[in-house]
């Protein structure tokens, strides 16, 4: 629909900080609001032996939806059930066992005082998250927070603007300290996000992405330049790792070593690997994490390692265009 009067560029950026400065002031006086309702809610969270339930209408669903999904992702099991829906049948996803964290900035939500008496009935916590804590909601509730704020950031002070960014906010506190509270760390964090970047760095193996078998060049310490060069074309992977006769590895050679030979005008026909070969090349364990071969790579300045076992044979190859393909870099 287009604008009733005309567009006042100055009009509307004022609009827009005023609104940003309500509502940092509105998250800002949240802090003092917390206290013993907060800490209990925690409580009951962490001794929940269900799942948190999340219900909430309008736009405190629309959060619900998001604080469920972060305390899901943050080690605290949770979903979210619309309030409507559950007095037509989803109530039966909800356990005694379980803890509802309900969101009304009114505490006066008809969809959700329907279903109080059935969540008291089924035996399971209840937790509301509101502005009003004498709210039917907040009375009936075994632990109040409050979400109160002072004022709404729309001109109207009817759109829930600074009350939905209290939850939020709220929200994502409450997500906070649980998982401070479970010891919640980054490897359980990638446990959860397996597809994102952090799942890589952090679940992903040199195992899970090196060549192996017949894919690895090596060749023995006799070995005549011309059957390794052959070796390093074969393999494709820019260098070959040199071996003594019980799988040890003794040295690498790499495209830069040959051409640091031709350049020295050197016979190549009448050198064997073990004349050319860098000794002490760096080497990666197959149970490291993908993410620590990417830094040696860095650090050394190299673009591939070779693998060994835990008994320091030889068994795979890894180079920077395979952790690239993975999107570990």
């Amino acid at each position: 629909m287009p604008p009733s009067t005309p567009f006042d560029a100055d009009r509307a950026l004022g609009l827009a900080r005023a609104t940003l400065d309500i509502e940092a002031r509105a998250i800002d006086a949240l802090k003092s609001r917390q206290g013993d309702g907060f800490v209990a809610a925690l409580r009951l969270i962490l001794a929940c032996r269900g799942r948190v339930v999340v219900m909430g209408m309008g736009k405190s669903g629309h959060v619900g939806r998001k604080v469920a999904a972060t305390l899901a992702s943050t080690g605290t099991p949770a979903f979210f059930v619309h309030p409507g829906e559950a007095s037509h049948g989803d109530l039966g996803m909800v356990t005694g066992g379980d803890l509802v964290l309900a969101i009304s900035n009114s505490g006066e939500s008809e969809e959700i005082a329907a279903i109080v008496p059935a969540i008291k009935r089924l035996g399971a916590t209840l937790v509301a998250m509101t502005g009003n804590v004498e709210s039917s909601l907040g009375r009936h509730a075994d632990v109040v927070i409050s979400s109160a704020v002072d004022q709404e950031a729309c001109p109207l002070n009817l759109a829930p603007t600074a009350s939905t960014t209290a939850q939020m906010a709220l929200g994502d506190a409450l997500a906070v300290a649980l998982l401070d509270a479970r010891g919640f760390r980054e490897d359980d964090f990638a446990r959860s996000h397996p597809g994102g970047s952090l799942g890589r760095k952090l679940l992903m193996h040199v195992a899970d992405l090196m060549r192996s078998g017949d894919a690895v060049p090596r060749v023995g310490t006799d070995t005549v330049m011309n059957e390794m060069l052959h070796e390093m074309t074969r393999k494709g992977l820019g260098f070959t790792a040199v071996c003594d006769d019980a799988g040890q590895v003794t040295g690498i050679f790499t495209d830069g070593d040959l051409r640091r030979l031709i350049e020295t005008g050197a016979d190549l026909r009448a050198l064997r690997a073990g004349d050319v070969m860098s000794a002490s090349p760096k080497l990666v364990r197959d149970d490291a994490l993908a993410v620590a071969a990417a830094e040696l790579m860095e650090r050394h300045r190299v673009t591939g390692l070779l693998v060994v076992d835990g008994a320091g044979q030889l068994i795979g190859a890894i180079n920077s265009n395979d952790l690239m393909r993975a999107k570990v870099i």
